[in-house]
């Protein structure tokens, strides 16, 4: 059974989404619910899935729990809290307590969009971060290349906490540029605590790629990682500007053709099941 270890849902007529802005990102004007996403992923085999916040305020993680709790194709969520607040590990304990509470599985916070590119350093986050290893949850990592040397900082200073890299860190697969995404990704990889996502590239990729043009990075993550700390993600619905939800998960499986069964289950499964403690 495939486990989609990526994906988003919003209702804009619940909360804007106030990243989607700009023609290029117009597709994505519109409501994705679970009712959109669980035909294909069935289709495709998924039987399960983590779901991941898209904005950062309070309201959504409770309601992506409770969505979790009615429906069993979610086995997991992760959500978002201000990893500064003074008392963070109560507000993790307030989440869990939440209906649907026991499907957080982890925390994300859009450090993608950080002025600062050391802001996983900062003391006040590192100390959210501690929180989070204290709750046994895993922390989600959507950065840029640029941000992925403060990454392995973190992660060497809290070598408890398990950190998943989103999307590879969002390699520069449009230009084919390889470095210093490359080497940044191996200096991440060289720590034990840490896994990654094949997910989002093909929006990284944009229109008209083709697998040879996403080979070279999967390659080079498969190579610092190894299958046993990947996982495969769809990134659905943002995946929707670059290729539908079949063509995103028929293009992982060719991707990883050339492993071994045992290492496919790993990629496909038993990592997410492991990581996220579905």
């Amino acid at each position: 059974m495939t486990v989609d270890a990526h994906h988003h849902l919003w209702d804009l007529t619940v909360r804007d989404q106030d990243w989607i802005r700009g023609p290029g990102l117009r597709p994505l004007r519109r409501n994705f619910t679970l009712a959109d996403l669980e035909p294909q992923a069935r289709a495709a085999g998924v039987g399960r899935t983590v779901v991941v916040q898209t904005v950062t305020v309070p309201e959504e993680t409770p309601e992506l729990l409770a969505l979790a709790a009615r429906h069993d194709l979610i086995a997991g969520v992760v959500g978002w809290t201000d990893l500064t607040h003074p008392d963070i590990a109560g507000e993790l304990a307030r989440l869990r307590a939440l209906p649907g509470g026991t499907f957080l599985k982890g925390v994300r916070h859009q450090v993608q969009g950080e002025p600062d590119p050391e802001w996983l350093l900062r003391p006040d986050v590192l100390r959210g971060l501690a929180a989070v290893a204290d709750a046994g949850l895993v922390y989600d990592l959507v950065v840029l290349p640029h941000q992925l040397p403060a990454c392995a900082g973190a992660a060497a200073v809290l070598p408890r906490l398990t950190f998943v890299l989103d999307h590879l860190g969002k390699p520069p697969v449009a230009t084919g540029a390889r470095e210093p995404w490359t080497a940044h990704l191996r200096s991440l990889a060289a720590l034990p605590n840490t896994v990654a996502k094949l997910s989002g590239l093909v929006t990284e990729a944009g229109a008209g790629w083709t697998a040879d043009d996403l080979r070279p990075y999967t390659d080079t993550a498969l190579d610092a990682f190894g299958p046993g700390r990947l996982m495969f993600g769809s990134d659905w619905p943002v995946c929707t500007l670059a290729a539908g939800y079949p063509d995103v998960h028929d293009l992982a499986r060719e991707l990883t053709a050339d492993l071994a069964p045992p290492e496919r289950t790993a990629l496909f499964e038993t990592t997410a099941t492991r990581v996220y403690d579905l």
